[in-house]
């Protein structure tokens, strides 16, 4: 049941950090209104908090965060952006949620 958690744990931040990350770009990069800012921000906030709900230490637990937000941010972006990742974006995420596997659920003493 912890596995499951931590996982949708991620997923939850996830969406709070590149949800709010793209809330606040749309209001300075593409002429949204400022208020898309203003809750990009408090999303990013919330994420903070999400944060907090991990098991494991600070430094794995964010470790494992940029991993995880690197294949998220790729399929936000197909989704919302109608960006098609190609073959290197995914050996690289891939790669990096390889790596991000062993450093949070590596069996440890």
């Amino acid at each position: 049941m912890e596995f499951i958690k931590s996982i949708l744990v991620f997923i939850l931040a996830g969406f709070c950090e590149i949800g709010g990350g793209y809330l606040v770009w749309l209001s300075l990069k593409e002429g949204k209104p400022f208020w898309y800012g203003i809750v990009g921000g408090l999303i990013l906030a919330l994420y903070g908090v999400v944060a907090t709900l991990q098991t494991q230490n600070f430094a794995r637990v964010y470790a494992t965060y940029g991993g995880v937000f690197i294949v998220m941010s790729l399929l936000w972006a197909y989704k919302m952006d109608d960006y098609v990742p190609d073959k290197f974006d995914i050996i690289g995420a891939t790669v990096a949620l390889l790596g991000v596997a062993i450093i949070y659920y590596a069996p440890r003493n």
